[in-house]
């Protein structure tokens, strides 16, 4: 893999703070119950925990917005939450986290999307879903447009985190992607594996390879396939980059009209990979729009997936741990 001096990375990310990203997607609210076990329920063969402490966590697109947060940029978010008590929850955790509000829709018909885990002994006890995922429709997605299209001028880039949930839909994106090209945005995408036709015409998609595989229909167990999923999913989107996270075998960056380029994974150790993928399309976006190339950006993103891995729970990345991954992995 081609080598980057230090020198010429430590600017770029010198360069994200202050920019400013915007967040469209579904806003999911974790919580979190942690307790004991010491015996089994009389009324059924299941454990019962005894919950010790609880605490919640933004989750979904929130992550990214918490990713972009921590990397030092300015991140609005825009979704959906009910009117109820957990979307105040998750309002104030995100604005404690210096996230800008203010594109959130709050629909009475719906509740906040809600998990929650029960963990007893370091272990996933069970976890209930709390969930409404119609698409959105009428006001509400009126209300998303109207707050889209009035500050999107205002962005350096628009990230679309598509969790299936019902924000994320063919007419929300018909308004979205053509006002970002307008204005010359980088519209990268964090794709759900049915979801695929809805974005048509956006800068970057960032699928794993499994939902790769599913876009293009041929399994990624090579090169020569991780490749050519890669460039037929730029001729069928229209798109300029396709970066495939590939897990324990590192990432493809295909662009239009170049060889593709494939990185090595960076992780040394693997703890848990739940929120790679938020990091991942973060670090890429604010890398590329602060300067990098896209190879360099995947480059960038890749050391930062190699860190939060190491992590236990989903976690984020700061500019300081970046840099210092940076460092090992780049010449003087």
């Amino acid at each position: 893999m081609k080598r980057y001096r230090f020198s010429a990375i430590k600017n770029t990310v010198k360069k994200f703070r202050g920019k400013r990203v915007l967040v469209i997607g579904d806003l999911l609210l974790d919580q979190f119950l942690w307790g004991d076990v010491s015996r089994i329920s009389p009324e059924a063969p299941v454990p019962v925990v005894w919950v010790k402490r609880d605490g919640f966590m933004p989750g979904g697109a929130c992550n990214v917005a918490n990713n972009l947060a921590d990397l030092g940029a300015r991140v609005s978010i825009v979704g959906i939450v009910g009117g109820d008590e957990k979307g105040g929850i998750l309002k104030s955790l995100l604005e404690e986290r210096g996230v800008c509000t203010r594109g959130i829709i709050s629909d009475e018909s719906r509740p906040t999307i809600l998990k929650t885990r029960v963990i007893a002994h370091h272990q996933q006890v069970v976890r209930i879903d709390r969930e409404d995922t119609s698409h959105v429709t009428g006001k509400q997605l009126q209300k998303i447009k109207k707050y889209v299209s009035e500050n999107i001028e205002d962005f350096d880039a628009v990230i679309i985190e598509d969790y299936g949930k019902g924000v994320i839909t063919p007419s929300l994106l018909k308004i979205v992607v053509p006002l970002a090209k307008r204005y010359k945005k980088i519209v990268a995408v964090d794709p759900k594996e049915n979801h695929f036709s809805y974005y048509k015409g956006a800068t970057v998609l960032t699928p794993n390879h499994h939902e790769a595989a599913k876009a293009v229909g041929f399994k990624l167990d090579d090169e020569t396939a991780f490749e050519k999923a890669g460039v037929k999913l730029i001729k069928k989107l229209n798109a300029e980059v396709i970066l495939i996270t590939l897990g324990e075998k590192g990432m493809m960056v295909c662009q239009r009209g170049k060889k593709p380029c494939r990185i090595p994974t960076l992780a040394q150790e693997v703890f848990d990979v739940s929120g790679a993928g938020d990091t991942v399309i973060s670090t890429y976006v604010l890398s590329v729009i602060s300067g990098a190339s896209p190879v360099l950006a995947a480059h960038m993103s890749n050391c930062a997936a190699g860190i939060v891995v190491g992590k236990v729970g989903v976690a984020a990345v700061s500019t300081a741990e970046l840099l210092d991954k940076l460092k090992k992995e780049t010449s003087v």
